[in-house]
């Protein structure tokens, strides 16, 4: 098998351009928050910035079609301008100091679309987490279709427990390899990174390399007969999505597809196990609902019991919280089997459901009429790889990285026409 990533050609603005300005948050952040996005649009102002070249979910609504417009012309613009180094054959090393003071490590390159499936039963290297939401990908193919660059906010994960692949370069770069350092905008925390050298590009791909293991892949996650799986995509996956379906598109029409610049997109590698890397637990909450049938109904569809014996979840109900065991679930996850039950019981029943983060917000929310609520336990990062490899792409909605501030901030371009 060969690895499907390598590196490409990367630019960055030059050094006149302030990169806490050019540098804007991922466009699916803030979706609720109009004054984010005014406040960043004053810190801005004039200076050229990838909040100009991206499309804030906030506007898919609002003038999507003007928006996309402007950052074409914008894109263009800036390339005219000569607004960017390029640097060719690249493979980036970056640190990202989080608010938190905690440090995220990643490599950035091109991963290969022809190893990615983001469909359910998906068996290929890349693979999503949770479901794709198709009917999120066409506005996004709108906006990429005609784009000249693509600016990733796509992370995708690695499972490399002993962290030598990434972790292991803070002690191996130089100052001489550094092409920027700067602090981000709106609480974003600090960032810096590293044009790695040859031997550093090497000794990462031979990393990636053992990943893909057949044999230690088996042995690892206790699997026969199960395909390798090297990337699981953490954030941007309808971004990914999206280039891979421009992609299926061109191989439709160009004969030399595989050599096209949208068989690759650029995105970010991070350990699964990066200290960083914080994995929330996103609860559910069912309202205007009939919970004594609904719990009836789930004793019915499980062997549910209260004695510990089992998957568990928690099911509160006027604030009151108590533990239910599940027998014979049919996820490897409690969430996974809880949503495969919801979704079968809510097609022939009255229900609303909700997707909560925070566990006192679901046992308050549960205090309503008619309304009960379901709580998890976080995803264990030791069992992410091993659920997604038996169970396949996670239940929309499943976890949740960081805060919002954390999220992969655009900095790093790729020409793509």
């Amino acid at each position: 098998m060969k690895i499907p990533f390598k590196a490409g050609n990367i630019l960055l603005p030059k050094k006149n351009i302030d990169l806490t300005k050019w540098s804007t948050v991922a466009c699916d952040q803030y979706t609720s928050e109009q004054e984010y996005w005014e406040e960043l649009d004053k810190v801005v102002a004039d200076s050229p910035s990838t909040l100009r070249i991206t499309l804030p979910e906030i506007y898919l609504v609002d003038k999507a079609e003007d928006r996309i417009k402007n950052i074409n012309e914008t894109m263009k613009k800036y390339l005219h301008d000569d607004l960017f180094d390029e640097y060719t054959d690249a493979i980036f090393y970056i640190r990202r100091k989080q608010k938190d003071g905690r440090v995220r490590d990643g490599i950035i390159g091109l991963v290969d679309l022809e190893a990615y499936d983001y469909t359910s039963e998906s068996d290929s290297l890349i693979r999503a987490t949770e479901k794709t939401i198709i009917e999120r990908i066409p506005p996004r193919v709108k906006i990429r279709e005609k784009a000249f660059l693509e600016l990733p906010h796509i992370m995708i994960l690695i499972d490399d427990s002993k962290k030598e692949i990434i972790e292991g370069l803070k002690e191996k770069v130089s100052k001489e390899e550094q092409v920027y350092d700067f602090e981000l905008n709106m609480n974003g925390g600090h960032l810096e990174g590293y044009n790695l050298n040859n031997l550093l590009k090497e000794e990462v791909l031979n990393g990636l390399n053992k990943l893909m293991d057949k044999k230690a892949f088996a042995k690892k996650y206790g699997v026969k007969e199960k395909k390798v799986l090297l990337f699981a995509v953490g954030d941007g996956n309808h971004s990914l999505s999206t280039a891979k379906t421009i992609y299926e598109n061109i191989k439709k029409t160009n004969r030399d597809y595989l050599n096209s610049s949208s068989r690759y997109a650029l995105a970010e590698l991070v350990n699964l196990h990066s200290e960083a890397l914080e994995f929330e637990a996103i609860h559910r909450i069912v309202f205007d609902t009939d919970t004594d049938k609904m719990l009836k109904e789930l004793y019915e569809y499980y062997n549910v019991n209260e004695d510990g014996k089992g998957q568990k979840v928690e099911v509160t109900l006027n604030g009151e919280v108590r533990s239910l065991y599940i027998e014979n679930p049919r996820s490897n996850l409690s969430v996974g089997s809880i949503q495969i039950f919801l979704d079968n019981y809510l097609k022939n029943n009255k229900g609303r459901i909700d997707y909560i983060h925070g566990y006192d917000t679901v046992r308050e929310l549960s205090k309503k009429e008619n309304s009960i609520g379901f709580i998890f336990d976080a995803i264990g990062k030791d069992e992410f790889f091993k659920t997604i490899i038996l169970d396949g792409v996670l239940p929309i909605k499943t976890f949740s990285i960081g805060h919002a501030h954390d999220k992969r901030y655009y900095t790093e371009a790729r020409k793509i026409k």
